[in-house]
């Protein structure tokens, strides 16, 4: 799966910029808001979007969708403490990971680092 950043630079027309304003805004502020004013929302172009309904059943986004509600009946904060996950992440503690097409393992260098008690 990959995650589109708030701010990317777009691949195809050079010095354009895509800003998703919205980025941090809580989908169910975004229905309430919605649900308030009487709008009705066209549907995301993504190819992700066109093969569910409305009600997205069956969907992956909606089975997380479900899960995160029922472990916010128990961990308030679960919502807010995944998406600041990948906040401050210190690449020395992490066992992989991918940048562009260049794979990183702990291993690669760990023989290069020198003992923490020297």
């Amino acid at each position: 799966m990959q995650t589109m950043m708030p701010k990317v630079k777009s691949t195809s027309h050079p010095g354009m910029e895509l800003i998703r304003p919205m980025y941090f805004v809580r989908e169910e502020d975004i229905i309430k808001w919605r649900d308030k004013y009487n709008l009705d929302f066209i549907r995301c172009a993504c190819k992700v979007t066109e093969k569910r309904n409305d009600d997205e059943a069956g969907s992956k986004r909606a089975e997380i969708k479900n899960l995160i509600k029922d472990l916010k009946k128990v961990y308030k904060n679960v919502d807010i403490n995944i998406f600041r996950s990948v906040e401050n992440v210190n690449l020395d503690t992490i066992i992989s990971y991918r940048r562009k097409d260049e794979f990183h393992h702990f291993l690669d260098d760990y023989n290069n680092k020198k003992e923490e008690n020297e």
